[in-house]
Formats: C-alpha cells, structure tokens, sequence
C-alpha cells in the first residue's frame, strides 16, 4: 500500500521549491521556451496547475478532463499570463488538491485517469509529485534531475520502469544504478539489454528527458523507448 500521507507532504514541499524558484523569474522568463518542445516556461506551469485541478476531480469521482481539447485549450490560455498569476495558480490550485487529498475516502479504490488508464487512489499523490518534479525541471531554472531527492528517483525509476513492464516494443532490459540498484522493464521474454549509469540519468532516459549520454549499454545503442 503506498502511504499517501507521506506523500501529500513531498508534494507540499516540491510545490514550496517550485514556486520559490519560479518566483525569481520576470514576465519575460516566463514567456520564454522551456525544455520541453513548443511550451513556453508559461505553458509549463500552467499544465501544473491545471493537473492539480484535473486530480482533485478525479479523487472527486469526476472525469479527469471534459476532453483531450479541453486540456489543451486550457494549457493554450493560460500560458501567457504573467508570472504574478501564474504564481498565484499554481500555489491556489495545489491548495485545492491537497484540500480534496484531505477528505475522507477509501484510498484503496481504483480510480480512472486518462485515456482509460487506471490506479489506486493511493498513488495519486505521488502521480501529482511526479507532475511538480519533473516539470520543476522541464522550467530549466537550475533545478536539475540531480538536485531531485533520492528518494524521489528511486521511486520515479521503478515507477517508469513498471510502466513499460510487459510493453512488447521494448526489449527485456535490466536498468542498473552504479550503487547497485536494480529495476527489470520491458518484455518478459527475449534477450535481455544491459543499461548501467548514475540513477538521475537514467531516470532522464526513462522519462524522455535525456538521451542517455551518461549510460552505458552492452548491447551498443540504447533501446528506443516509446513516448510517455
């Protein structure tokens, strides 16, 4: 059973790090292009926002999103706005998840997600500390995957690696840190893949964020990994 509680608190204080940081930007910044392909570092927070939003509808029993569209409507109207409203956002919007997070429910039940993916409402807090994470480094404002908590990595890493568990375009891979740590991914069947190197990197190779510099792989080339 994951320990929602422990997590609604890593996602109080990732949120804290993100709005502190994001606080140092100016309107200009926050109009400027992020990491992440065609979004403005305003695009970027207005999806944290708006998946903050999206969660507390599903611990609500409503559907994610109306639509596909309306998601990305949303994203496309809120990411000019400047950085003192985009702010207030992200740190509103966060308040209104972790309010929701604290009502009484079954934390065993299964819940809908997108695109008919299911989870146990258990994992929904650290599903939004993946969102404020990761898109804290998608704002490439120096917050780097190696300033992540190692606890955080670690979890992403066999969360990812769960995710393409099974995933028949995706060779059977042992994915090891240099401290030993192991995750298995990937098909159950075939020639296993060897990919080695330090736990952030391979966290930004199984998230799409990096293209593996860092990693080592005895078969020569990293696998292709589908899109999140």
């Amino acid at each position: 059973m994951n320990d929602h509680e422990h997590d609604l608190l890593l996602v109080r204080e990732a949120t804290d790090r993100l709005l502190t940081a994001a606080a140092k930007l100016d309107n200009a910044s926050v109009a400027g292009p992020s990491r992440l392909p065609g979004w403005t570092r305003g695009h970027v927070l207005a999806h944290v926002a708006r998946n903050a939003d999206a969660l507390v509808n599903v611990l609500a029993g409503r559907p994610m999103y109306l639509s596909a569209e309306a998601r990305d409507a949303d994203i496309e109207r809120d990411a000019p706005r400047p950085l003192d409203v985009q702010l207030d956002d992200v740190r509103d919007s966060a308040a209104r998840f972790i309010a929701q997070a604290a009502q009484p429910a079954d934390w065993s039940r299964t819940v809908e997600l997108r695109n008919g993916v299911t989870d146990k409402a258990s994992r929904l807090p650290f599903r939004r500390l993946v969102e404020v994470e990761l898109h804290h480094v998608d704002l490439g404002i120096g917050y780097e995957l190696e300033d992540l908590p190692a606890e955080f990595t670690e979890r992403e890493i066999a969360f990812l690696a769960e995710r393409f568990s099974g995933n028949a375009a995706v060779p059977r891979i042992a994915v090891t840190a240099h401290d030993g740590r192991q995750w298995s991914t990937g098909r159950a069947d075939g020639d296993s893949v060897s990919v080695i190197g330090p736990a952030p990197a391979l966290l930004g190779w199984l998230s799409g964020r990096r293209q593996g510099a860092d990693l080592d792989c005895d078969s020569g080339l990293l696998p292709v990994l589908p899109a999140l």
